[in-house]
């Protein structure tokens, strides 16, 4: 790997870590695509893992004061559920379906009537969404566009949304990191100097995390909304090409 690709996947660090802290969404969108050109998707999804579980570790820390915890204590529990059935399927996608579903999760999303989703402060609905957020989280490798679907007809403000999707998104970093390590086929990380790496990418996803609150705090509840979906939208055409690519290219 040259000295070019490594500023390449710093800068996506800070650049993602800053979308996913500001936003709660997108930013692994960003990173995932992006180490998934160099490494395969096995290698990929444990060093995402690790990136993003520091990533939104700051961000809980961040703002914890925000969170709503009893509902991230009812996700965690269908996390955990969904994460041991999935082990047990023991289903490893290529790097083309983890692009497709990337880039097709979006639109899957927005087929679902607004009136039909629920709301993440319903009775039972953060167990569920524990549950199924966890499968996504495997199969495409993100989940927080999924995750979205439950808090966007509560009553959260931004910084609460934020906030509660940040523990719980960190500990589907955790699974997914542990589901894909399981396997026993990370190649490039056994190195100490494949570590001293990794130790400093965690430290570029940090800095990325730590500006958020100067943009959250300069944005409206609807330019949050506006900024999420153009984004996301940007991203998932880009995908899709890449996906098709790898097919048929």
């Amino acid at each position: 790997m040259t000295s070019l690709d490594l500023a390449l996947i710093g800068v996506t660090i800070v650049v993602s870590s800053f979308i996913s802290g500001t936003f709660g969404m997108a930013g692994g969108m960003v990173l995932l695509g992006v180490l998934l050109v160099y490494f395969d998707v096995t290698t990929a999804m444990v060093l995402f893992s690790i990136l993003q579980f520091f990533a939104n570790g700051w961000r809980v820390i961040l703002w914890r004061h925000f969170v709503r915890w009893p509902i991230f204590w009812w996700y965690l529990v269908g996390a955990v559920i969904a994460a041991a059935v999935m082990r047990a399927v023991a289903f490893v996608p290529d790097k083309a379906l983890v692009y497709f579903m990337l880039g097709m999760l979006p639109f899957a999303v927005d087929i679902l009537p607004a009136r039909a989703r629920p709301s993440i402060e319903w009775r039972g609905v953060p167990f569920i969404t524990g549950l199924l957020t966890t499968v996504i989280q495997i199969l495409a490798g993100v989940g927080g566009l999924f995750l979205d679907i439950f808090f966007q007809k509560s009553s959260l403000d931004r910084k609460t949304t934020i906030a509660t999707k940040a523990p719980a998104q960190t500990i589907s970093h955790i699974l997914r990191g542990a589901y894909f390590a399981s396997f026993g086929s990370v190649t490039g990380l056994g190195e100490p100097a494949a570590w001293g790496l990794v130790a400093g990418a965690v430290v570029l996803a940090v800095i990325g995390v730590q500006l958020t609150p100067y943009a959250v705090e300069r944005m409206s509840d609807q330019g949050f909304r506006r900024w999420v979906q153009a984004i996301i939208v940007a991203i998932s055409v880009v995908y899709i090409a890449r996906a098709l690519w790898l097919w048929f290219g």
